[in-house]
């Protein structure tokens, strides 16, 4: 039943698809590096939007700042003036994931301060490395990954950084591994697969350094698992034109419709 809905959503997506502009995705096998897939411009940087958390969780875990699944639950306070009603409420790490919390990656970054932040950003070497923030405003411990801000990163880049985190190639503490892990938001897969993986969105810059609030970007980032085998695969869409449906969605639902298909290849 579950692969015939996924089969179903697959469709009428890709009779979407057309007006979602430029879109890459990129497919590839953890293990041996092959490629499974790979359409549309996947060297092309873009802001990471929410992908973000995940080396945000890495560090929050490795300087002892996050503590486990639960812990710090930290509360919410009327001076975050959050937009989403879904973030005015105490939220955990998990929680912080799941609903994407954008004020508690700011309780957590200035916990890690400017210098720390920095140096984890050039460590895990994730995209451009450029955490100045906005073009003259010197935020970019709260703003660096958003929209149209200084850290970029493309989805072959996101891949890289994907494939370092599983292979255990960041410098950051086993604990702090498998806590990050254990915090990504899960989705079942037919055939005993889960995808594990997460979401960004975002507004496309424009040319004056600001962003154009009409047209969408999109990310779904992670891996596909079963048993040891892990494919790791990254979907990025630009909106050529405005929508109304978050882009971000339409890059997970689209892909976790695709996926069933692409892990049976």
């Amino acid at each position: 039943m579950l692969a015939r809905l996924l089969l179903a959503c697959s469709c009428l997506l890709a009779l979407a698809g057309a007006a979602w502009g430029d879109t890459c995705t990129l497919v590839t096998e953890l293990d041996t590096g092959r490629v499974v897939k790979r359409e549309g411009d996947c060297e092309r940087r873009n802001s990471p939007a929410s992908t973000f958390k995940v080396p945000l969780s890495l560090m929050g875990y490795d300087a002892g700042i996050l503590k486990d699944e639960d812990e710090p639950a930290w509360p919410y306070r009327p001076e975050y003036k959050s937009w989403n009603e879904a973030w005015r409420k105490t939220t955990t790490p998990r929680s912080w994931l799941k609903d994407s919390v954008l004020w508690y990656s700011h309780v957590l970054t200035r916990e890690l301060g400017e210098d720390r932040f920095k140096r984890y950003v050039e460590a895990f070497g994730y995209g451009n490395r450029d955490v100045s923030g906005d073009r003259g405003k010197a935020n970019g411990l709260t703003r660096a990954w958003l929209s149209a801000s200084s850290l970029q990163i493309s989805p072959v880049e996101q891949i890289a950084f994907l494939s370092r985190l599983l292979k255990r190639k960041l410098p950051i503490s086993g604990k702090a591994r498998e806590m990050a892990l254990a915090i990504m938001p899960a989705f079942p897969l037919p055939d005993g697969w889960t995808a594990y993986g997460k979401t960004g969105t975002g507004f496309q810059p424009l040319q004056n350094g600001t962003f154009d609030r009409s047209r969408q970007f999109g990310w779904f980032i992670g891996w596909a698992q079963k048993g040891e085998r892990k494919i790791l695969f990254a979907r990025l869409i630009r909106d050529e034109r405005k929508e109304n449906f978050v882009a971000s969605f339409r890059a997970r639902d689209s892909l976790l419709a695709d996926l069933p298909a692409l892990l049976a290849e």
